[in-house]
């Protein structure tokens, strides 16, 4: 499924130095910018992993002129998480729910962006690329951990809050943050909102999911390993209008 711009081409990975390329990229911004790591990470030869890296393809957005690989996102699904033994996030969240659907699952993880190239058309060409693999492999619903920097929740009390009033997924698709580990996101009461506030303190992704109609599980998931917060995205493509269908699959006509 590749796909070429004059600055940038998409395509799956699909030799070991790829699946290097990717680690690596992982490694400066999970593990040097974010401070992450993990049992598996190869930190004398700068490389983020885990056991389920096999089990994933690895979407890389290259930058042609260089030929280096500037994005990365982890695509697993759901024939892929049987061979794994799990999904990624069924350590963090229990996904009966989704499971239980018996609709085709993709599940997300590890999106970044080298910190050259944030803000620009790598994003544009990663997120149109993941559009291209959920057309081709008959997706129907994507989901995934994304993150806030940090594990203190009253830190990120604002945003927390505001997804759970009001962006939490329908009782069929709620998943939940497994009992030994949840978290609370209603941490300020609805009145107590400041939208604004929220909203800038809100990572670019779970933006990029909530204006595609994305939803979240209940609760939260405190990952010291990685030094993050993690909720969990739910998008079902059944449910997006036609805006969010364009903005989905790249369309910039408008």
């Amino acid at each position: 499924m590749p796909e070429s711009a004059p600055e940038f081409s998409v395509r799956l990975a699909s030799t070991d130095a790829e699946r290097r390329a990717a680690q690596a990229l992982r490694y400066d911004v999970f593990v040097r910018e974010l401070g992450g790591g993990g049992p598996l990470v190869d930190h004398e030869n700068g490389l983020e992993r885990d056991r389920f890296d096999p089990y994933f393809d690895h979407l890389l957005v290259f930058h042609t002129p260089s030929d280096r690989v500037v994005g990365v996102y982890r695509l697993m699904p759901d024939d892929q998480a049987i061979r794994a033994g799990q999904f990624y996030s069924e350590d963090e969240y229990d996904l009966s729910p989704l499971k239980s659907t018996g609709r085709r699952l993709l599940e997300l993880g590890r999106s970044c962006l080298h910190r050259d190239f944030r803000g620009g058309m790598a994003l544009y060409h990663l997120w149109t690329g993941l559009a291209r693999y959920v057309e081709a492999h008959g997706i129907d619903i994507l989901f995934g951990v994304a993150s806030f920097h940090g594990t203190d929740p009253q830190a990120i009390a604002q945003p927390l809050s505001m997804l759970n009033h009001a962006h939490l997924a329908p009782p069929e698709l709620r998943v939940r943050a497994r009992p030994e580990h949840f978290q609370r996101m209603d941490l300020v009461p609805p009145d107590q909102l400041d939208r604004r506030r929220a909203v800038v303190e809100m990572p670019a992704l779970i933006k990029a999911y909530l204006r595609l109609g994305g939803f979240v599980g209940k609760g939260a998931y405190l990952d010291h390993a990685f030094n993050t917060t993690d909720v969990c995205l739910v998008l079902d493509t059944a449910r997006m209008n036609d805006r969010q269908r364009r903005l989905y699959s790249g369309d910039r006509s408008e």
